[in-house]
């Protein structure tokens, strides 16, 4: 293995985590670069200039379809009435093809261009078929309940406001219920453009009180959430699923990746170090459990948090962000969080943007995204090594590790991944406990053959015993008068007398 003798470590500028506007707040990848505020604005321009351009193209089309039917009009004239429709007829239908297409054509573009990652895939044939296993349906309808109760006692707080938010959330999720053909984006748009309308109503009741305004969407976020997840999350019109699979492969490939080789700052040797990296594991793939994409965003920062302790206890002094991103991404690597696209998406289309903007849950999910986009596009110059060692590991041709000395593989590997030190321990540990073990059964059964000897031993001298001595049992003694035949001339016995005073 060769490997050049500068290491560059993994670097991002802060400024590349806002947004691309210069706003100030965080961008996205999923927008282009952009936060959601700016993004949307971009996104309701595009809107405009495609209805102009269709209205534009629609009075285009109704001339040309005027003038085609005025034509085929004046032609059929010589021609006899039974046949006078059908030109009219096959001259309108070829028109309205062509609106159609150029329509949808147009359209498409668009979408292309500002959702990259949300083409429409063609719906699964089977899903009609498919029936929800019952512990699954049971367990989303407790949530769903509770979710629901859980927001009925907070509108209660709130009084006339709470009965108004109550009736608009419940309206939106029907109207939802008949829009479940839309495509990925156009459902985050509804779901956006009801969170912003409920904050401008909520700002103008509180008079500006963003603290109160923000506890109420995140209560509104979690009810409408909760009954919409299973519509939403990874809908069968993107290509979800598809990502999902192609990032497992992705991070399965690079299980070779180690510590040095990302220029991680922690080691795993330190108790503390090492429980916190579990904690962070956990977290992450825990962030797939839960529905609301407020909660998906509590286990990211709290992920984030155990990785900034780690460093912390490892430097003993405060983690930088240049030490955060390459730790966040072996964090990554080794947890590989299930539907990590899929998550990704919910939380970038469903959340509400103020939280997505600012704070230091966008931060840490901005970095998150930031790892998932560098772990995609991870090469021999980001890890420091040359292509051809690269493409070995790659491939499972070769490893970083020695392999030719299983004891000096153990020892070796143990300085690279901490699962191996800890297998090594491991190992080390139930060796001495089956020496152990083996002492304490030979200790066992030398006491019970001690225990056989000494019984047998006793029994030998109580025999003895009895031998030597014979136990001679004698007749009872009788009592001294018991052979007194004359008790008949014996004096009567004296009597108390009392004598008068």
């Amino acid at each position: 293995m060769s490997q050049r003798p500068e290491r560059r470590g993994i670097h991002v500028d802060q400024s590349e985590l806002l947004c691309k506007k210069g706003c100030g707040y965080y961008g996205n990848a999923a927008w282009q670069g952009l936060c959601s505020k700016c993004w949307r604005e971009e996104y309701q321009r595009a809107r405009q200039r495609q209805i102009q351009e269709d209205w534009a193209l629609a009075e285009k089309l109704q001339r040309e379809e005027e003038a085609a039917y005025v034509s085929s009009h004046s032609s059929s004239q010589t021609q006899p009435p039974q046949s006078h429709s059908q030109p009219s007829l096959a001259t309108f239908s070829k028109f309205e093809e062509k609106k159609t297409n150029e329509k949808t054509r147009k359209v498409t573009t668009v979408k292309k261009f500002f959702s990259p990652s949300s083409r429409t895939a063609p719906k699964k044939e089977s899903h009609e078929g498919k029936t929800p296993s019952p512990s699954i349906t049971r367990q989303s309808s407790i949530e769903t309940d509770r979710a629901s109760q859980d927001f009925m006692e907070f509108l209660k707080t709130l009084q006339k406001p709470g009965r108004e938010i109550q009736k608009q959330s419940r309206a939106f999720i029907d109207s939802m219920g008949n829009k479940k053909d839309l495509g990925a984006e156009e459902l985050s748009e509804c779901v956006q453009d009801f969170y912003q309308g409920m904050s401008d109503r909520l700002l103008n009741h509180y008079k500006g009180s963003s603290e109160k305004v923000d506890r109420v969407m995140d209560q509104v976020e979690k009810y409408i959430m909760t009954r919409l997840y299973k519509s939403v999350f990874c809908p069968e019109t993107s290509d979800d699923e598809k990502k999902d699979l192609a990032t497992q492969r992705r991070i399965r490939a690079l299980h070779w990746v180690t510590i040095q080789m990302l220029c991680v700052p922690v080691d795993e040797e330190i108790p503390e170090v090492s429980d916190s990296v579990v904690k962070a594991i956990t977290d992450v793939i825990e962030m797939d459990s839960k529905r609301v994409p407020r909660d998906k965003l509590a286990f990211i920062t709290s992920c984030s948090k155990h990785i900034f302790n780690a460093i912390r206890v490892t430097k003993n002094e405060p983690a930088s962000a240049d030490d955060f991103l390459p730790t966040l991404i072996y964090i990554v690597l080794k947890a590989n969080p299930p539907r990590l696209q899929s998550n990704i998406q919910y939380i970038t289309r469903f959340c509400n943007p103020s939280r997505l903007m600012t704070g230091e849950d966008g931060y840490y999910f901005t970095n998150l995204c930031c790892a998932v986009a560098f772990i995609e596009k991870l090469d021999a110059h980001s890890l420091n090594l040359s292509p051809e060692d690269f493409e070995r590991y790659m491939s499972g041709q070769a490893s970083p590790r020695r392999q030719d000395d299983p004891a000096a593989w153990l020892q070796s590997g143990s300085r690279f991944n901490p699962a191996l030190s800890q297998i090594h321990q491991n190992l080390s540990v139930l060796s001495n406990l089956e020496k152990r073990q083996q002492q304490v059964i030979e200790g066992a059964q030398s006491l019970q053959t001690e225990l056989a000897e000494w019984q047998d031993s006793v029994a030998h001298e109580v025999q003895e015993i009895l031998e030597r001595y014979p136990l001679e049992i004698k007749s009872r003694a009788s009592a001294i008068d018991a052979e007194n035949v004359e008790n008949d001339r014996l004096p009567p016995p004296l009597q108390p007398q009392v004598f008068a005073g």
